[in-house]
C-alpha cells in the first residue's frame, strides 16, 4: 500500500472541550497516519493546535469564522473526512438550537465537495440518527447518497441507513481501535484495586463510583424526575454499600448547562455523600481517573468506551440511542437504564449493588469484548487507509 501523503481536511466536532470529541480527532489522525497533511475544524483553534502540536502536520480553521478558509481548503484537499461522532441527526430541544442545524450545515459542505470541487468524501464511524421526521431522513439521504466511503458505528445507523436506500459498512466506534496504553500513557503504575479486607471480608475503603451526567438528553421532560430518583438512589446505595463520588466531566466549558455544572448541581442534593471534584483536561486525565474507580455511572458514550477498555464496569445511563446501541454492543443491557423514561429507584439501586459485587467478572467480560471491537475498529481503519491511498 502506498504511504505517500495526502491533503485532508478532517471536520468534526473539535475544540468543544469535550474529552470524548477530541479523543476521537487524537484516534483519527493517529490511524489514518502522520504522513498526511491535514487542515481540522475547532471552535477553539489553539486549544486544537496545543492538543496536536508535534505530532502531525496540521492547519487548524476556525468552525465558526473561517468558512471562506475551509472553502479554500475543499478546493485545494485530495479528500474530505468526516470522523465519527453523532453527525447525521437531528438536535434534540433542549440543545436550544434548530433541529436540522447540523444537517444542514453538513449538507452544504459535502454538496460543495462532490458538485463543486469535486473531491472524494469519507464518513467514518459516525452515528446516523436520531431522524424523527420526514425532512430529517430527507436531508440525510442528499448528504449520504454523495458520500464515496461510509461506515457506521452501530447496527441501528445500518438500519436507518438503509431505511433511505443508501448502503452502509457496519463499523464500531473509533475510539474502540486504541488500547489501554494509549488512553493512560505509558509508564503508568498500576492502578489500586479494591480488595476485600482479609479477617472482616469488608471493603476496606469505600466503593469510588466515577459519575457523569449530560443534560442534553432525548426527552428533556424526564431530566429533573430523573435527577431527584438517581440522587434517592445513589443515597440508599451509600447507606447499604458506602461509596465516594468522584465528579468525571467529560466536557467542561462550551456550554452553559456542561457536565461540571450538571454534575455539581446534582451532587449538592447529596451532602451526606462523599464527593471528590476532578478538573480534567484531557483524555489521559479521565482514564486514570476512571482506572482509579470501582465502577462507572455514565450518560457520556466515550467514558464508557474507555471504561470498558480499561476493564472498569459502568452502569449505563442510556440518554439516547447511541448510548442504548453501545450497550447492546457491549453486552451490557442488564447495567443499561433508560433514563428518558420513569426509573426505579429500588431497581436502579440493586442493579449497583449486584454490579458491585460481581464487579471483576463484569469488568473482564467489557474489557474482553473491547478487544474484540478493537480487532474491527482496526481492520475499518485499515480499510480506510486503503481507500486514502487510491
Amino acid at each position: 500500500m502506498s504511504t505517500q501523503g495526502r491533503d485532508i481536511v478532517f471536520l468534526g466536532t473539535h475544540g468543544q472541550y469535550n474529552i470524548g470529541d477530541e479523543l476521537l480527532l487524537d484516534t483519527f489522525l493517529t490511524q489514518l497516519g502522520p504522513q498526511h497533511r491535514y487542515v481540522v475544524n475547532s471552535y477553539d483553534p489553539q486549544f486544537t493546535r496545543e492538543q496536536l502540536a508535534g505530532r502531525f502536520e496540521v492547519e487548524v480553521i476556525d468552525t465558526a469564522k473561517d468558512r471562506r478558509a475551509l472553502l479554500g481548503a475543499l478546493r485545494r484537499c485530495d479528500l474530505l473526512v468526516f470522523g465519527g461522532g453523532s453527525i447525521i441527526k437531528e438536535l434534540y430541544a433542549s440543545t436550544g438550537r434548530n433541529r436540522y442545524a447540523t444537517l444542514l450545515m453538513i449538507l452544504a459542505i459535502v454538496t460543495f465537495t462532490r458538485r463543486v470541487v469535486r473531491k472524494p468524501i469519507a464518513m467514518l464511524n459516525v452515528g446516523v440518527g436520531p431522524l424523527r421526521s420526514p425532512r430529517g431522513l430527507r436531508l440525510a439521504k442528499l448528504i449520504l447518497s454523495q458520500v464515496d466511503l461510509l461506515t457506521v458505528r452501530d447496527e441501528r445507523s445500518v438500519a436507518t441507513c438503509r431505511s433511505i436506500g443508501v448502503p452502509a459498512v457496519a463499523a464500531t466506534d473509533a475510539v474502540f481501535s486504541v488500547d489501554r496504553e494509549f488512553l493512560l500513557g505509558a509508564g503508568q503504575p498500576p492502578t489500586e484495586q479494591l480488595t476485600p479486607d482479609d479477617e472482616t471480608g469488608e471493603d476496606p475503603r469505600r466503593v469510588r463510583v466515577a459519575l457523569n451526567l449530560n443534560y442534553d438528553i432525548e426527552n428533556p421532560d424526564s431530566w429533573e424526575q430523573f435527577q431527584a430518583r438517581l440522587a434517592t438512589c445513589l443515597e440508599q446505595l451509600d447507606g447499604q454499600c458506602p461509596i465516594e463520588v468522584h465528579a468525571l466531566p467529560m466536557q467542561a466549558g462550551f456550554k452553559e448547562n456542561d457536565d461540571v455544572k450538571v454534575i455539581d448541581a446534582f451532587m449538592a442534593r447529596l451532602p451526606s455523600v462523599p464527593f471528590v471534584r476532578h478538573d480534567l483536561t484531557s483524555h489521559r486525565d479521565a482514564a486514570r481517573l476512571l482506572a482509579s474507580c470501582d465502577i462507572v455511572v455514565s450518560e457520556r458514550l466515550h467514558a464508557i468506551v474507555m471504561a470498558a477498555i480499561l476493564g472498569v464496569p459502568s452502569l449505563v445511563l442510556a440518554y439516547d440511542v447511541k448510548v442504548r446501541e453501545l450497550a447492546k454492543m457491549l453486552g451490557v443491557e442488564p447495567w443499561c437504564v433508560d433514563i428518558n423514561q420513569s426509573i426505579d429507584v429500588d431497581d436502579v439501586r440493586e442493579r449497583l449493588v449486584r454490579l458491585i459485587a460481581q464487579r471483576t467478572a463484569v469488568g473482564g467480560q467489557v474489557e474482553s469484548r473491547s478487544a474484540e471491537l478493537r480487532e474491527q475498529a482496526r481492520a475499518n481503519f485499515d480499510d480506510a487507509r486503503r481507500w486514502a491511498s487510491r
